[in-house]
């Protein structure tokens, strides 16, 4: 990236408060799916928000087919914001892929983050002997190639079964997001997400882990919350929501915002 990570990943912070908030988003969204739930903490925090360089808000010109092939390159993006703001301790709040993001950022500098909130985080959404990720390799590969075909069709049939809940203003709002997104980007970070298997760093993370699962999510089973909670090797609980679908910040964002304070009371 030529310009600042700052400007490229369009870093907010909003709030006055002394302690720093991350809020961090997930695959398909961008910044804004936390629209709702911010003004519940701008308050006690200092919250920061920024893009991921995958979503439809970011020139898609940063995004780097040879870098972003893992995780790994998000988590430089994430740690680089840290640093670029001069941030030295922060809870973090990360979504979907981004729950992974802030795990692996954890095991790199477990001194920067106080807690991390992991909302419908997975390690491995494949299916594989035991663990029961949810997916198998067929069914993914029919996403990829649906991806593909229509891009537009494919987003009209996802949004709604991820939303889970029957929330039109959040279908919508996955599918603005989605649609923001370049196809070609899309259908490339899908299969880094859902080709990547976390299981074996999960010991590895030290900070304290809340891990919220709603009742019932299409593209993470309550199974890989108790998974992660036993195979986490810090201090973690799981928050079981009282709410359907994988996006809840979209779908019930007062609710989500009462659960977020009650874990980082925590």
């Amino acid at each position: 990236m030529g310009t600042s990570i700052l400007d490229a990943l369009n870093v907010r912070v909003e709030g006055s408060g002394d302690k720093y908030l991350v809020l961090a988003h997930g695959f398909g969204t961008d910044q804004s799916a936390w629209q709702r739930v911010l003004p519940y903490f701008t308050r006690r925090y200092s919250v920061i928000l920024y893009d991921l360089v995958c979503a439809g808000s970011v020139n898609p010109d940063y995004f780097d087919y040879r870098r972003y092939t893992t995780l790994d390159a998000y988590v430089d993006d994430l740690l680089n914001i840290l640093d670029a703001l001069r941030v030295n301790r922060c809870a973090y709040v990360g979504h979907s892929i981004s729950a992974m993001i802030g795990m692996l950022a954890s095991i790199r500098r477990p001194e920067l983050f106080t807690k991390l909130i992991l909302i419908g985080a997975s390690p491995r959404f494949l299916n594989d002997g035991d663990y029961h990720g949810g997916f198998e390799q067929g069914e993914i590969e029919q996403v990829f190639s649906a991806m593909e075909a229509n891009y537009e069709a494919w987003v009209n049939g996802f949004a709604p079964l991820a939303v889970g809940a029957d929330v039109p203003t959040a279908v919508r709002e996955f599918s603005r997001t989605l649609f923001n997104m370049r196809p070609d980007i899309s259908l490339f970070v899908s299969r880094t997400v859902f080709n990547s298997d976390l299981r074996g760093i999960l010991g590895l993370v030290s900070v304290p882990c809340c891990i919220m699962q709603t009742a019932r999510d299409m593209s993470v089973p309550a199974t890989v919350a108790t998974y992660m909670k036993e195979h986490l090797g810090g201090k973690s609980t799981v928050q079981w929501l009282d709410t359907e679908g994988h996006l809840p910040h979209l779908s019930a964002p007062s609710y989500l915002a009462h659960q977020l304070e009650i874990a980082l009371s925590q």
